[in-house]
């Protein structure tokens, strides 16, 4: 069956023909794109949709976030948004007390950061032991690098003052080197491997709320990393989830899922299980092999070429020697599997680009599309050797928003003048797919249009913007959400722009991000979302 859309004022993201009024869709695939009279011209006996004049983009394509872990956080205490230690501790214990709890039950919080507390301080253990002593307490801070449990956690999870740090992780100690609860990168699945898992039925329902949610926002495709969030870090399960919600007709965005595999025995496992980037369908297909190299800005857990300018001697946690990740990314890429790393500090950077670089040399592959997500503190000459390397750069400008204000404690002006540089790499012609990291930072495309145009946090501060220099232009953005994310997993011939012969995967907006004064961009919402010309949302 054939259906006209007319009438729209439809962004293509084609640059050849970068506007259109109308297209016709037939099972699926754009037809025709063009004026109203020729798409109408060959409509036939089509059903027509009359679009009123409004905005249509490609369907959002998130180039990485943590879908699942985005909807097991939708089920814990919501710690967003929280102003105060004292406001978590409010919440959770009513949170608590509308709940009858079996004795043991792990008791899970999600999203706190502490550069907003009152207090001016990380979250500890005494500060959950106020909470509840009764009950095991994980709270998960925003960056997703960094828990903290309570003291009853800690007596489950087997550590005490003596406990040595592990590999590519540390144990936080208050001044008298106690443990104080807080665990960081891989300390963090000390606590995690304590809590129960959950089933496949339970994924699905967490699935199907967090596809629910996304797809209502205008987006049509996630690059998901969804292996390692549950205790049991059980990738069949997770795979099972997703196809079983594929054959039930319930995935509303199409999925291509980032395989954290971080050990190589995992990944050796699942090679010779059949999977590599590309097998699967057109909802659900196997990406790249995920690797997360190190932690993140906030708790100085990012991995540094030089010490933190406040915490001199420190330079972060490099989660892999070099002799790990090498062999992690040249037996993937010697089976067929692209590689994408998170890389935040320029140290962790520098890893990755030496590993992919010794992959080419090894097993060379002219088409790789490895890349790395968040690329935030960087220098121009790892641009260039990631521009020399064709190494995707996963921007992530919606944790702009966050990071302005403790980054420049972190690292001092100098090396901030080459770091959180998106627009330098685009102009540079670098690929720059945009994501939002979600549930760090907020799902919504339109929030990160905003940071990313504005360089403002979503409060509008700063009034001239933070290194405004470096925002994108909202052309740059839009490519970044659709095209380029597309190119990120091959399909920039199937999605990405609205052209004939692409999926007919689009978002009906409220308005029109290109002409609209960029400080009213998040009055825009999605009003309808189109999977495949079936509407969805």
């Amino acid at each position: 069956m054939k259906t006209a859309f007319v009438n729209g004022n439809v962004i293509t993201i084609h640059q050849d023909h970068p506007r259109a009024e109308a297209f016709l869709v037939e099972d699926g695939i754009f037809l025709q794109v063009g004026s109203r009279a020729e798409v109408l011209a060959a409509a036939g006996d089509a059903q027509v949709v009359d679009l009123e004049g409004r905005t249509v983009l490609p369907g959002f394509n998130d180039s990485h976030l943590h879908l699942l872990n985005f909807a097991y956080s939708r089920t814990k205490i919501d710690l967003y948004g929280t102003s105060s230690i004292a406001q978590i501790q409010e919440r959770s214990r009513q949170w608590l007390a509308q709940r009858d709890l079996a004795p043991g039950t792990w008791v899970s919080g999600a999203g706190w950061n502490h550069y907003a507390f009152q207090e001016g301080r990380m979250l500890d253990r005494t500060d959950l032991d106020q909470i509840t002593t009764q009950y095991p307490m994980i709270f998960t801070r925003v960056c997703e690098h960094t828990v903290v449990v309570n003291s009853k956690a800690l007596e489950l999870i087997g550590i005490d003052d003596s406990t040595p740090d592990p590999e590519g992780g540390a144990i936080g100690r208050d001044a008298g080197g106690r443990a104080n609860g807080v665990l960081m990168e891989t300390a963090r699945y000390l606590a995690y491997s304590k809590v129960p898992d959950k089933s496949v039925t339970e994924i699905k329902a967490m699935l199907q709320d967090a596809i629910d949610y996304v797809s209502k926002l205008g987006i049509t495709s996630v690059q998901t990393d969804d292996f390692e969030t549950f205790s049991s870090k059980n990738w069949r399960g997770v795979l099972q989830a997703y196809q079983e919600l594929e054959r039930e007709g319930k995935l509303k965005v199409r999925v291509y899922e980032q395989c954290l595999l971080p050990q190589i025995h995992r990944l050796k496992e699942f090679l010779a299980a059949g999977y590599h980037t590309g097998v699967g369908s057109d909802l659900f297909k196997i990406g790249p092999l995920k690797l997360l190299t190190d932690g993140s800005i906030g708790p100085r857990t990012a991995y540094l070429a030089q010490d933190y300018s406040d915490d001199p001697g420190n330079r972060g946690i490099a989660v892999f020697t070099q002799d790990e990740l090498d062999e992690l990314v040249c037996t993937a890429q010697a089976n067929g599997m692209q590689v994408v790393c998170h890389g935040i500090g320029d140290g962790a950077i520098e890893m990755i680009l030496n590993a992919y670089e010794k992959a080419q040399r090894e097993h060379p592959k002219p088409d790789a599309r490895n890349g790395i997500i968040h690329v935030q503190i960087t220098s121009r000459a790892i641009l260039e050797r990631m521009l020399k390397g064709d190494i995707l750069a996963y921007g992530e400008p919606v944790c702009v928003g966050a990071d302005m204000h403790c980054v420049e404690d972190r690292v001092g002006p100098g090396r901030l003048k080459e770091s959180y540089a998106y627009r330098t790499m685009n102009e540079m012609g670098l690929r720059v797919p945009l994501s939002s990291d979600c549930p760090v930072d907020s799902v919504n495309p339109i929030d990160s249009a905003y940071i990313a145009v504005n360089r403002k946090d979503l409060t509008g501060w700063p009034e001239g913007g933070w290194y405004p220099q470096e925002a994108l232009t909202i052309d740059q953005f839009l490519k970044g959400f659709t095209l380029d994310s597309a190119y990120a997993q091959f399909e920039e011939d199937k999605k990405g722009s609205i052209q004939p012969g692409k999926y007919a995967d689009f978002v009906v907006l409220s308005g029109d991000p290109t002409t609209v004064d960029p400080k009213d961009l998040r009055t825009i919402q999605a009003q309808a979302t189109y999977l495949g010309g079936r509407r969805v949302s």
